[in-house]
């Protein structure tokens, strides 16, 4: 069953009228299932059941503590963009180990943050940024977990002002330049390659 759904002419989320809620917080109000997001990531994992993976909630989609918590709760990883995502799901009881710091433009404040919290991994989007990663974590004393953004060039027919697979996007690494990024981030003392990144 939907968790939205009618019941005696009203309209219910879960097993709560929307009225009753309306009428405790007054509206406009933002109402989530809690119960729909955990059957959600519960058929997620089911679907993965022995793969060797990490369903990492974007907080991006939505930063409300109260779900970010939610996801916590249920195990989940997250992705963010920024230094303040972090500190969202540090507040929410997520855990820094299980998160991937994704985006470009990654200041030295965000980079340090992530460090110091012992971030799971940062998706490199260019050679100055692994550069800037790697000065930062040996300052720090710390290793950074990288995989590097690679741009595969591909056109996913979609509006183009949301596209990030072409290469005329501000997004990821040329493939003919990832190799040369990861054998950098190898040879560094204060960097860990843990993967590859493509959208």
């Amino acid at each position: 069953m939907s968790p939205l759904h009618r019941q005696n002419g009203q309209l219910w989320i879960d097993q709560l009228p929307l009225s009753t809620i309306a009428s405790a917080v007054g509206t406009p109000a933002y109402v989530y299932s809690k119960q729909d997001f955990e059957r959600r990531y519960q058929q997620l994992e089911e679907a993965l059941a022995g793969v060797d993976a990490m369903l990492c909630y974007a907080v991006k989609a939505n930063s409300n503590l109260s779900v970010l918590r939610t996801f916590a709760e249920l195990g989940s990883g997250f992705d963010i963009v920024s230094g303040g995502e972090l500190q969202r799901i540090l507040e929410a009881g997520g855990s820094p180990a299980k998160t991937i710091f994704s985006g470009v433009g990654k200041s030295i404040e965000e980079i340090d943050l992530a460090l110091k919290h012992g971030i799971g991994c940062f998706n490199v989007e260019s050679a100055s940024e692994l550069q800037r990663i790697e000065a930062r974590a040996a300052l720090l004393q710390r290793v950074a977990r990288i995989s590097i953004r690679v741009n595969p060039n591909v056109d996913a027919q979609t509006h183009p002002y949301i596209s990030t697979g072409l290469k005329s996007n501000k997004f990821g690494v040329p493939r003919a330049e990832a190799m040369a990024l990861y054998r950098q981030a190898h040879g560094s003392a204060m960097c860990e390659v843990v993967g590859i990144d493509c959208h």
